[in-house]
């Protein structure tokens, strides 16, 4: 029987000369840096051989808290085709998020910046990680020192569809944060349908090549480690890499690439750059956006200021991409080829969405319910926890995705709201229970409520709504602070109010929707 590793797909589409350049970057000083497809192929090996000398357990995580970086996507590679788990850890999240993912993932493996290694070792080591190794983004550190002793080539180790090839933590709305977990199959069956879906080519266009891909994202979450890189890798198409974004430099690479994938707040930075013109993208071919909602604005200034339509599609760390504005006539649509601003587009070919009601029954075109999933992009389940995973599937093996939406008679899907209290903010999932859990432990706090509002950078930000213990008086600038040193940057409320009540229904339950109606001008005229 044949091995379903990923790894074997991604290598498999390799082009023929691992000359050509893969990865073109800049080094922390600006100069040109160039990896080549071999480059690729050997320090991953080596990176493989190095854990496969860890004699680790079957089915072990390989924990990973790196800044962006080519060597970072070789660690990946390196744990796909050592037949491990990949568990990317986002760079913002600070100590009380690390124990708490390191304890529940248990990891034989955990990979850091330099600069952390101090109290991420301390936290590995008290949960019994054998093993902590550190990756700088400048090419150093102690995984790459004792890579290079090890052989640059590797043989994958064989694995199934049904093997776990990464776990993606992610909240609900109440309590931790829950472990996704993604098999080699889901994620090489959507890469799969990507690139068929979206006309990735890998001839013509540039220099004959075909598709150059613009990789501005992090890659710690599905849109830039999963979608983005997948797309690029199984397609050989080169990648012109950003360890951060930067909206001129990005715009000025655009002459030298055909595709770019962002979440709606690059769209807007790059919107106000003067150098964002017609002729600046006339040799990109596909704009995609994700991971938040896209203003209608911002769609339509989009299109008027360079002549593209932008194609928004939605997704979760969960199921990876399920739907997708058309790139081409989609034949299973009545040949519809039009990107709809407002709407994420058809079901992909091989998903099945629909929309139901309180009861689970499906309703009818136009009716506004819950949006339910199946497919081989579905993931496996919650890491370590049966009874949520059996919760969040129906009797026939629908995914619910908590969201809320419609469908039209066309087939166009449109989200109409998350699972009521999720704040997506910057293309982040901000979950208000955990702020509250983190603001009611504060001194003087008897309550909070934190609520997502409209802004304009970031499509929605944090506002914390406290009230005081008796007698007490805390301030809301100190309650900022004090998240500030607990939390990842992207979680923190944008601002704070205290104040005398919260709105309540009848049963005593604080009424959400009011506060985000009293709170949504806020940022109305201004940014944070």
């Amino acid at each position: 029987m044949s091995s379903a590793n990923l790894f074997d797909a991604l290598r498999a589409a390799f082009p023929a000369d691992l000359e050509a350049t893969a990865v073109e970057t800049t080094t922390a000083d600006g100069q040109p840096l160039y990896y080549t497809w071999r480059d690729l192929d050997r320090g991953s090996a080596r990176m493989a051989n190095l854990l496969a000398s860890l004699r680790l357990p079957e089915g072990s995580r390989i924990a990973v808290q790196v800044e962006k970086s080519v060597e970072a996507l070789m660690l990946y590679l390196a744990t796909l085709r050592a037949g491990y788990v990949f568990l990317p850890l986002n760079t913002a999240y600070q100590s009380a998020e690390i124990e708490y993912f390191i304890g529940n993932a248990e990891p034989a493996v955990v990979v850091c910046t330099p600069g952390n290694f101090g109290w991420v070792s301390k936290i590995a080591f008290t949960a019994g990680t054998g093993h902590v190794f550190t990756l700088g983004d400048d090419r150093t550190g102690s995984l790459l020192q004792r890579a290079a002793h090890q052989a640059d080539a590797h043989t994958p180790v064989a694995r199934t569809a049904d093997d776990l090839a990464a776990i993606l933590y992610t909240s609900g709305t109440t309590g931790r944060s829950k472990g996704a977990m993604l098999t080699h199959g889901n994620l090489l069956s959507n890469a799969q349908v990507l690139k068929t879906y979206w006309g990735w080519t890998a001839t013509g266009g540039l220099d004959g090549r075909g598709d150059v891909l613009i990789h501005a994202l992090p890659i710690f979450h599905v849109h830039g480690l999963f979608v983005a890189i997948h797309g690029a890798l199984l397609n050989g198409s080169k990648m012109i890499w950003f360890a951060k974004f930067d909206p001129k430099a990005v715009i000025a690479a655009m002459p030298r690439a055909t595709v770019f994938m962002g979440v709606p707040t690059l769209y807007v930075r790059m919107l106000a750059e003067p150098t964002l013109t017609r002729e600046a993208v006339c040799s990109m071919r596909l704009f995609i956006a994700g991971s938040a909602p896209l203003l209608i604005e911002t769609f339509k200034e989009w299109q008027e200021r360079t002549g593209h339509t932008i194609l928004e599609r939605y997704g979760m760390s969960e199921t990876i991409m399920l739907t997708s504005n058309p790139y081409a006539a989609d034949a299973r649509h009545g040949g519809q080829a039009e990107r709809r601003g407002g709407t994420v587009g058809f079901a992909l070919p091989g998903v099945d969405l629909r929309v139901v009601g309180e009861g689970g029954a499906a309703l009818p075109v136009g009716e506004i319910g819950g949006i339910q999933v199946r497919g081989p992009n579905v993931f496996k389940g919650y890491w370590r926890m049966p009874e949520k995973t059996a919760e969040e599937f129906t009797a026939d093996g629908f995914f619910k995705t908590g969201d809320v939406g419609l469908m039209d008679e066309r087939g166009y899907v449109r989200i109409v709201g998350r699972s009521k209290d999720l704040i997506i903010s910057g293309g982040y999932n901000v979950y208000p229970a955990e702020i509250e859990g983190y603001i009611n432990e504060l001194p003087g706090v008897a309550e909070s409520a934190v609520v997502g509002v409209p802004h304009p950078d970031f499509g929605e930000v944090g506002v914390a709504v406290v009230i005081a213990k008796p007698g007490a008086q805390p301030d809301a600038a100190q309650i900022i602070a004090t998240l500030k040193a607990q939390l990842a940057n992207f979680k923190i409320p944008k601002q704070c109010f205290v104040v005398a009540e919260l709105p309540r229904n009848t049963m005593g339950k604080v009424q959400k929707n009011l506060l985000r109606e009293q709170y949504k001008g806020l940022f109305a005229k201004h940014g944070a």
